[in-house]
């Protein structure tokens, strides 16, 4: 291993219940792989560990790094996963990791309640940012029977993509709530205070003052971040705003219906989530459609069609990566560019680091866990940005990684003047939250270090 993954593997080691806050690319699944094997097979602290991973991670990319290192080879593994019978057959076959996608959690836990003995003695949570909300169904099912756990890691690079907030239920799931409290409201009335509101409704909540320091204080002793700048030498990574321009017409039309929805807004007239539903609509209207059903869109405009074929015309040959927002999206973008392709299953990615797909459209859902897409270009298209700065991380992730030879270029298409350049600002000030923590554990480990 590096230094810095002996690092994390020993603060593992030292640390029974422990958050890994590690950048993309610095190696979690084999640093703890690592941990796993010395607690197994050398401490003999442990015989079986559970993996609650993503399902394309879960399927793929912790059996692969045990074959991938020669002192993991001997891990058995056991995936818990595909149809009911075989989910049972695996969770019943003799093995040392077993691996379970955050989906079936719920389904696992049915599982024990109904008389299955719960012998884990290692909880692993691979992005335990997607446990981020107290009220799923996967919070709620996990809470049940991780405190039987001697040890827990929960892995992620993004501890907090929207804000401080988000840390509660990854905590609980850690430390059982010993340090930002046993309920969810108990830690919001101790470190938050509402930001907006109606008359019956609070939309949302800022951190106090004095919180964001107390709160880092409160997790320094099991929580570590790494970040990739501090231990890789990564490709350089330029950042470009591509402003586009409406017609004068199409920016006219856009302001009466953003200024319609908004005065509905402030004063009352509807919920939180409508006014949810009306944000997505300017940002659809931005991209150039609008939805009039759940599959029907009229199309508006074409400015960031426009915008995007200048982009590929300059890139000279090169392939491009285009990340979109809207099933209309990719259909429009499809038709306008025959040589697209949408990115499918394995072939698709092999073609891509091949060189062999000039144009590949993504959503940044589908790739923002184990997917490798650095060999195949280094030019990135944002044609809409996502609200979650998690997905927007991982995605630009896919090229700006260790193994890429060249500078990565993120071109971001933005709607002047519109909802685009807000979404742009609320990615930049979420990302300084999450820096600010991690900026925190970091300053703090180093400390100690001496």
């Amino acid at each position: 291993p590096h230094e810095y993954q002996k690092i994390a593997i020993k603060k593992v080691l030292d640390t029974p219940k422990v958050g890994l806050f590690l950048d993309m690319g610095l190696g979690k699944t084999v640093i703890t792989l690592t941990a796993i094997d010395w607690l197994m097979y050398w401490n003999f602290e442990i015989n079986k560990a559970l993996v609650i991973a993503p399902l394309r991670v879960a399927e793929d990319t912790w059996s692969r790094e045990c074959q991938k290192w020669e002192h993991l080879k001997h891990i058995k593994i056991s995936k818990i996963l595909g149809k009911e019978a075989q989910r049972r057959k695996a969770l019943y076959h003799e093995a040392d990791v077993y691996i379970v996608n955050r989906e079936n959690i719920a389904w696992l836990v049915k599982e024990f309640e109904s008389g299955a003995a719960w012998d884990f003695d290692m909880v692993v949570i691979d992005e335990l940012s997607s446990f981020k909300s107290a009220k799923s169904q996967r919070f709620k099912a996990l809470k049940k029977f991780i405190p039987l756990a001697k040890r827990v890691v929960g892995l992620t690079g993004t501890p907090a993509p929207n804000g401080l907030m988000d840390l509660w239920s990854q905590m609980y799931l850690i430390d059982g709530g010993e340090r930002l409290g046993r309920t969810i409201t108990s830690y919001r009335e101790r470190y938050f205070v509402p930001n907006q509101r109606n008359a019956t409704t609070v939309f949302n909540y800022k951190p106090k003052q004095e919180s964001e320091q107390a709160i880092k204080q409160k997790l320094s002793d099991i929580c570590m971040s790494m970040q990739a700048k501090d231990w890789l030498t990564l490709p350089e990574r330029m950042d470009l705003i591509e402003m586009v321009k409406f017609s004068a017409q199409e920016q006219q039309q856009y302001e009466t219906f953003e200024k319609q929805s908004y005065i509905k807004f402030l004063e009352g007239e509807v919920s939180a989530s409508s006014a949810g539903v009306l944000t997505m609509k300017l940002l659809q209207y931005c991209n150039g459609s609008v939805y009039l059903s759940d599959k029907n869109y009229t199309t508006v405009n074409d400015a960031k069609l426009q915008r995007l074929e200048e982009i590929i015309d300059t890139a000279n040959g090169q392939t491009v990566l285009c990340f979109y927002s809207f099933i209309f999206d990719c259909e429009r973008l499809l038709q306008k560019f025959p040589q697209a392709v949408k990115l499918g299953g394995a072939e698709d990615i092999a073609k891509w680091n091949k060189g062999e797909i000039p144009l590949l459209l993504v959503h940044p859902q589908s790739a923002g866990h184990g997917l490798n897409l650095q060999d195949g270009g280094n030019i990135i298209v944002w044609y809409g940005l996502p609200w979650s700065l998690e997905l927007y991380q991982q995605a630009n992730a896919r090229l700006h990684r260790q193994g890429q030879t060249r500078a990565v270029i993120i071109h971001h298409l933005m709607i002047e003047g519109t909802v685009d350049e807000r979404v742009y600002q609320s990615l930049q000030q979420k990302e300084n939250v999450q820096e600010g923590l991690l900026q925190a554990l970091k300053i703090k480990y180093q400390m100690e270090r001496g």
